[in-house]
């Protein structure tokens, strides 16, 4: 079969109009109008908040007001001075930052020097796919849209001053030292240029990043600002530490509009993507369109009940749960690859319509994605999933690795382990088909092995040594110190590495038995079990050994980091997806693994299973003494334990009380309780409100999903026609409400569901699952 017939783009599958009618009324607010998305930007990551961009979009254009590092920059809300607008906010990248200015002769070199603006949040429009603000210092009323590799600017300049755009062609712009930067004046309407990311500790490659602009008025001249020198009228310049004024025609009306294409291959790709995808000058068009979008995607869930708070929130974490990870490709499938020696431009295949079958992708690494995007995207938006598939594979044949969270073109190498494999596996096991699986099952059983990435740690760029493949394979475990006085990357931490290889060489055991590799089913399922070497019987706690095979001492379970992987011994213990059953077999049975991990909810609830004080607002507790942790990824999956130890009341109380806890209100101070990560945690949050979920990742023959505690009256899932024979899923929760949270007894589709999960094969057909809640447990309910 042929690429192009097994892939199914996301921008062919528009929903059925009639069956968005008839779940919204005409009088109804639209999914995309419930979005808050100034949740948590008090606390925003360079590349978390998110406004005037597509879903993926490679542009992601809002304002700055803090422009230094890559934690607590970006757009911050308590902060009220506007630095610039950028373009490019992705996983380790930035770039293009603009700022409309008017000056007087007497101003224009103090304004160069300092261009920011006051401004106040009550001048300010935020929602997806747009932003407005007023930039007090200027008096200018600045909008922006964009559509997937395009920044569209709206100015409205006072009637005094002349009027100029600023673009920063050097400096610190979030995680990225713009080592260098160029212009040229191409005629008079539009410049094109570009700036260098420089090198980080997670991203070592220089990446160059490259816009076209054009505006809607005559430029009048171009002034270079280079260290507190002013050179004028300019048509080209390259170098250092520079920034440029474009000086625009003196204002005959009020409004100017800029489009700046953007691309990570060449000035004339940046205005290729301009050219095809704003080929007009109508701003309210690209904004509506990206509204529509916007609500597009949204509304393949449907939610009834609940507050209007609960269901904002909702709409606001599935938003979040597809942004961050970005587009890098052209619109016409070129891209740039970094990862040898020399930048080499390369090409996607193309479809009968010429156009690119599949995008490809920045994107953080996918630790922790085996319990939010494995199973929210896969049932969702599985065209996502493929196409994310398909763009690793074409890493994978660049360098032939299958990247775990690759930058700029290149693998950061981020977190540890093969992370990418519960990916490519549950797309697999759940009908998305349309990627190359022989391809696929050779690079990830080459990450399994010595050579491949499982034998780097985090940011291991120039050794392979870090990770402990060879240990793990020979001993069974990754000792804890590896390599005593010295470290390769970080998170050289043997226990947590070990329980991530374990889990993850079963997930690859699972896609080889589906293939019909019997030796190798056998050779991965039997490393699934390595996670039994580190059970200490006299601790109770997965505890680190060193090369010698002696367990780490003193142990205390709750000291972070240590041996663990951003977590502690008391979490990563419950990090057994694929083998409950026999975790709970050396704890003493189901019943003192269920006794054991409720105490833990327990000793958690006081500190809202984030917090050291219940005093202090919800916030991120890496290297906290914490039992269990909701800011972070390695115990996502903790409350759904219950149902596989015959308590599944417990799953129905615990994930509640997280979701009351960690996963509610609206504000721009908390949110998240941490780092969102690019989806995972607003995809976790979606999940725990639908009342469902994945232990295993979704990577068994057939996945499972788990039941929960559902927080609304009805949800109804629009099924991928492309990819499921069933239109809709729905789920519905009788007598629903805070107090009746649990399951007294399961339906689906007509008949009784006396467990607790049921199959992926079930739900893709359409039709229903109806939960009967009460306030008190039902134990006879969802037992096996």
């Amino acid at each position: 079969m042929k690429l192009q017939d097994m892939v199914m783009g996301k921008r062919r599958y528009i929903l059925p109009l009639l069956a968005l009618l008839a779940i919204y009324s005409s009088a109804q607010q639209r999914p995309v109008d419930k979005v808050y998305p100034l949740l948590d930007a008090a606390n925003s990551r360079w590349f978390y908040f998110s406004s005037a961009c597509r879903p993926f979009g490679m542009v992601n254009l809002f304002p700055d007001t803090n422009i230094g590092g890559e934690w607590d920059s970006g757009y911050r809300y308590a902060q009220d001075t506007i630095l610039g607008f950028t373009h490019i906010h992705e996983w380790q990248l930035a770039g293009v930052s603009v700022l409309p200015v008017t000056f007087t002769e007497d101003t224009e070199a103090s304004i160069l020097q300092n261009k920011g603006s006051h401004f106040t949040h009550d001048n300010e429009v935020i929602k997806p796919g747009y932003h407005a603000v007023t930039l007090n210092r200027y008096n200018i009323r600045a909008e922006l849209t964009a559509s997937n590799r395009v920044g569209f600017h709206r100015y409205q300049f006072p009637s005094t001053g002349t009027p100029g755009v600023v673009f920063e062609l050097g400096g610190y712009l979030g995680p990225s030292d713009m080592l260098r930067g160029g212009f040229r004046l191409v005629n008079d309407h539009e410049i094109q240029g570009y700036v260098v990311n420089g090198p980080t500790m997670r991203r070592p490659k220089e990446c160059p990043a490259y816009f076209a602009a054009a505006f809607d008025r005559k430029i009048q001249s171009v002034v270079l600002y280079q260290e507190g020198k002013i050179t004028r009228n300019l048509s080209h310049w390259d170098g250092t530490h520079g920034k440029i004024l474009v000086i625009l025609e003196p204002v005959t009306t009020p409004i100017v509009q800029m489009k700046a294409g953007i691309s990570f291959t060449s000035e004339a790709g940046a205005a290729k993507n301009r050219d095809i995808e704003i080929p007009h000058w109508d701003f309210n068009a690209v904004e509506k369109q990206a509204d529509l979008q916007w609500n597009e995607m949204l509304s393949r869930i449907a939610v009834e009940g609940g507050t209007a708070e609960q269901q904002q929130r909702f709409y606001t974490d599935l938003w979040r749960s597809i942004q961050g990870r970005r587009i890098i490709s052209d619109a016409d499938g070129k891209y740039t690859d970094l990862t040898g020696k020399d930048k080499i431009i390369r090409q996607l295949p193309l479809g009968k319509d010429k156009k690119p079958l599949f995008n490809m992708y920045n994107s953080d690494a996918f630790w922790g994605a085996q319990w939010t995007l494995n199973t929210l995207w896969q049932l969702v938006y599985p065209e996502v999933a493929q196409e994310f598939c398909n763009s690793f594979l074409e890493y994978y044949k660049n360098d032939g690795l299958i990247p775990r969270g690759p930058s700029g073109g290149n693998d950061t190498f981020v977190m540890t382990g093969a992370s990418s494999t519960p990916f490519f596996v549950s797309a697999w096991q759940k009908g998305i088909r349309g990627f190359d699986i022989e391809l696929a099952y050779e690079g990830l059983r080459k990450n399994h092995m010595p050579g491949g990435i499982m034998g780097k740690a985090g940011y291991e760029h120039t050794t392979s040594i870090g990770g402990g493949i060879k240990a793990y394979i020979e001993k069974g475990y990754v000792p804890y110190p590896l390599t005593p006085g010295r470290k390769y990357g970080q998170h050289e931490d043997g226990a947590g590495m070990t329980m991530e290889y374990a889990y993850q060489d079963w997930t690859l055991a699972q896609l080889a038995k589906a293939l019909h590799k019997e030796n190798d089913y056998q050779l991965f399922l039997k490393r699934s079990f390595n996670y039994r070497n580190l059970y200490n019987p006299a601790s109770r706690f997965i505890q680190p050994k060193d090369s010698a095979g002696a367990w780490k001492e003193p142990f205390d379970p709750l000291l972070y980091d240590n041996g663990y992987i951003e977590g502690n011994a008391a979490q990563f213990t419950w990090f057994v997806p694929h083998d409950l059953k026999g975790l709970f077999q050396l704890m003493g049975g189901n019943d003192s693994a269920a006794i054991r991990l409720n105490k833990q909810f327990e000793l958690s609830a006081w500190h809202r299973f984030c917090n050291e004080h219940p005093e202090e607002k919800p916030k991120f507790v890496n290297n906290k003494r914490t039992w269990l942790n909701y800011s972070n990824q390695p115990a996502m999956q903790v409350a759904y334990i219950f149902n596989y130890a015959g308590k599944p009341w417990l799953t129905q109380y615990w994930s509640r009380e997280v979701v009351n806890q960690v996963f509610s209100g609206l504000s721009p101070y908390t949110g998240y309780s941490g780092e969102e990560d690019q989806g995972l945690m607003g995809s976790l949050s979606v999940l725990m409100k639908l009342g469902i979920f994945q232990m295993t990742g979704g990577c068994e023959e057939d996945p499972y999903y788990e039941i929960g505690s559902p927080i609304f009256d009805a949800v109804t899932i629009q099924l991928h026609p492309a990819f499921y024979p069933g239109k809709t899923f729905r789920i519905t929760s009788q007598h629903n409400s805070s107090a009746n949270r649990y399951i007294q007894s399961a339906v689906l589709n007509g008949k009784s569901l006396p467990s607790f999960r049921f199959r992926h094969s079930e739900l893709i057909k359409g039709g229903s699952l109806s939960l009967e809640m009460a306030d008190a447990p039902n134990h006879n309910w969802g037992i096996e």
